[in-house]
């Protein structure tokens, strides 16, 4: 695998919460647009998405959770605040939301900034959607390349 640093330019894109904040239904509704835009991008390599491991997903959770299955979107899921939930529960709740949001056991990872749980193995989660990318031509889904010559 590549050292992120070795890789070639690439962006990262922060949305601001979407559950969290409270919005007007007019701005809710151009956060919403923002983020189908981005959604919508073909190189978009994939999406780290920020989940608190000690709550249940909100109707927010639920409604990204299905624009990232519409569209195919890589997801890598981080469980957030991992500290604040017992040792022994950290691994059946992962366990919960992972089912309940329906993503594979290698798109979750639970993390610490505290106590720095999870950190390596989710720099090396985002290099791997980051490489995986580089091979990609970034055409939209659906879209190839002519056959070149020979």
């Amino acid at each position: 695998m590549l050292n992120v640093f070795e890789m070639p330019a690439y962006y990262l894109l922060d949305l601001p919460g979407y559950g969290y904040a409270k919005a007007s239904h007019t701005d809710r509704r151009a956060f919403r647009l923002l983020i189908t835009h981005v959604l919508d991008r073909a190189r978009l390599a994939g999406v780290l998405w920020l989940l608190d491991i000690r709550r249940e997903p909100s109707d927010d959770d639920w409604t990204m959770q299905q624009l990232f299955a519409e569209r195919g979107t890589a997801v890598l899921a981080a469980l957030t605040k991992s500290d604040a939930v017992a040792r022994t529960a950290r691994t059946r709740r992962a366990g919960e939301l992972r089912s309940a949001l329906e993503l594979e056991e290698d798109q979750m990872i639970v993390t610490s900034a505290r106590d720095k749980e999870g950190i390596d193995e989710l720099r090396e989660a985002i290099a791997g959607l980051i490489e995986r990318r580089l091979g990609d031509p970034g055409l939209a889904p659906g879209v190839s390349l002519p056959p070149g010559p020979g």
